[in-house]
């Protein structure tokens, strides 16, 4: 690997870990001031996040595949893990809920 390469992965890697982190705080800031409650957030994000895809894969030079099929596996654990983290913001410290997300990743 190039050292070129190597800082270009260093610094995605720092943005990628800025931005998970200010999504924390972001999070515990509308649920603190009561703005959201955590069904409400769940909901928006996974309309937000199909919104945001269905723009991406429409963006011109995109393949499509031949046949598009789903997992309904998939899409409920999708909403169970969307539905667990918003609930936990609410109800879990920062520290346990960063420790619990760092575990579940690894």
């Amino acid at each position: 690997m190039t050292a070129a390469a190597t800082g270009r992965t260093a610094a995605f890697t720092a943005v990628a870990m800025v931005a998970f982190a200010a999504n924390s705080l972001f999070n515990r800031a509308g649920f603190s001031g009561g703005a959201i409650d955590a069904a409400s957030f769940a909901t928006l994000r996974l309309l937000s996040a199909a919104v945001a895809l269905t723009i991406i894969s429409s963006l011109p030079g995109q393949t499509r595949p031949t046949r598009a099929s789903g997992s309904w596996l998939s899409a409920g654990f999708l909403f169970g893990y969307a539905a667990a983290f918003s609930f936990a913001y609410v109800e879990l410290s920062v520290g346990t809920g960063a420790l619990i997300l760092f575990v579940a990743v690894q």
